[in-house]
């Protein structure tokens, strides 16, 4: 069997839709190249 096809959604309001988003706001991530990010080692190899 196979799966369905995904549904489209169509956008017929676009203030809205554009509103909708501003609303949402914007995600800014600063990453500082000087920063040194080291996991502690577990004495183990490969995944958990």
């Amino acid at each position: 069997m196979s799966k369905p096809p995904p549904a489209r959604y169509r956008t017929t309001n676009w203030s809205s839709y554009n509103a909708a988003l501003r609303k949402r706001g914007s995600m800014l991530i600063w990453v500082d190249k000087e920063m040194a990010w080291l996991a502690p080692h577990e004495g183990r190899l490969g995944r958990p």
